[in-house]
């Protein structure tokens, strides 16, 4: 996790509501890295029951793409907490910190921010058309309550928006310890 900038008594309340919006999105982070496990077995067990018994199941690979998109869209927020998100890092490494940390801020501001605000109010509608109709799969035997997976989207969107904000503050707390 990146380290905050000294608490100063304008910076307290800020570097709190950031402090409290990474620790939720790290702990959130973790308990669904835990569905990498539950990713493998289900991979496994589809594998060996196609190959070893020729016999695969539509709901187990349905299965393995709403795992992966959960741990790949909750993950998005985690990167961006623990500061582990990709970057140029060939020229930004070049930068002096104060530019790394005002091209930051900017990009979460102006790119980052919008981005996750607009997906995030179109899933919900993506998730609500779903729900009305109680999508399932259109393949026999696949898992129903499409909208459950859906949902995954502005759930995930919702938590990048906070991550976001989050690295905002702490952004905006460094050039000012820095200034």
């Amino acid at each position: 996790m990146v380290k905050d900038p000294d608490t100063g008594p304008a910076r307290g309340p800020a570097q709190k509501i950031s402090r409290f919006i990474d620790a939720t999105i790290t702990v959130t982070g973790k308990w669904v890295s835990w569905l990498n496990v539950i990713l493998i077995l289900v991979i496994l067990l589809q594998v060996v029951l196609r190959y070893g018994f020729g016999q695969g199941q539509v709901f187990l690979e349905e299965a393995q793409w709403y795992l992966y998109a959960i741990v790949v869209m909750f993950g998005i927020s985690y990167g961006v907490t623990t500061n582990a998100h990709i970057r140029m890092d060939l020229v930004y490494a070049r930068l002096s910190p104060r530019t790394q940390e005002w091209i930051e801020v900017l990009g979460q501001l102006f790119f980052v921010l919008p981005f996750a605000l607009i997906f995030f109010i179109k899933g919900l509608d993506f998730v609500e058309s779903s729900w009305r109709v109680n999508e399932g799969s259109p393949s026999p035997g696949g898992l129903p309550w499409r909208w459950a997976i859906k949902a995954a989207l502005p759930a995930s969107m919702l938590l990048y928006t906070f991550a976001s904000f989050s690295r905002i503050i702490r952004g905006i707390l460094t050039l000012l310890k820095k200034a």
